[in-house]
């Protein structure tokens, strides 16, 4: 018994791969501009960590971190975050067992901890802008200010971007494109976790007890 292919069958099989290597070649192409994006945030956050070493100690006769700071207020939010990123991992477990409800889950507990991080670092910049500790005070609040403000932007941008990949998931599933965008976020959110540690750390920790 002898196989044959017809024309149409072979024609279908032609358009499947076509397919099949363009999604790939899209998938690589994404990975590599996403990497290419987080080298560059990288920089920038460099950058700031360094104009704050610079300036950390120019107080201008101001306030001094001592003064300022709330370290449990800060553990706390430095917490939210952490949980952020664990719940994040749950969803991604979700995700590779292919579970849509799963996923959308854990991403909004998810989100739920990003917006309570950005709501306790406006409640701290808030506190401090009614004590006079603006950023127009001295050196070291203008690179406080700058740095610990440039991530919080960035945490926003996650929780927007959050939000449009839930709404992608919930109506078309966990479909190829969407398991792609849940895994940039996801490198970009660890990513900012990465960042906040450095931040607590070398910008709370060692203001307060250095």
């Amino acid at each position: 018994m002898s196989a044959s292919v017809s024309p149409a069958s072979d024609g279908e099989k032609v358009v499947f791969y076509l397919e099949k290597d363009e999604h790939a070649h899209a998938g690589s192409s994404t990975a590599l501009g996403f990497w290419l994006y987080l080298m560059s945030d990288c920089l920038i956050f460099a950058v700031l960590f360094a104009c704050y070493g610079v300036l950390g100690r120019s107080y201008a006769a101001g306030p001094t971190p001592k003064e300022l700071f709330d370290l449990p207020l800060v553990a706390v939010n430095t917490a939210m975050l952490l949980f952020s990123s664990i719940t994040y991992g749950f969803a991604m477990l979700q995700m590779e067992g292919g579970k849509k409800w799963g996923t959308l889950f854990w991403l909004g507990v998810t989100g739920l901890f990003g917006v309570a991080f950005i709501g306790l670092e406006l409640y701290e910049f808030n506190h401090l802008i009614h004590e006079g500790a603006g950023p127009w005070r001295s050196a070291f609040l203008s690179s406080f200010f700058t740095l610990v403000g440039t991530h919080g932007l960035h945490v926003s941008f996650g929780i927007l971007w959050l939000v449009v990949l839930m709404i992608q998931v919930a109506h078309r599933g966990l479909i190829e494109d969407n398991r792609r965008r849940l895994m940039c976020l996801s490198l970009f959110w660890h990513f900012l976790d990465v960042i906040w540690i450095g931040v607590f750390s070398f910008v709370y920790l060692m203001g307060v007890l250095g």
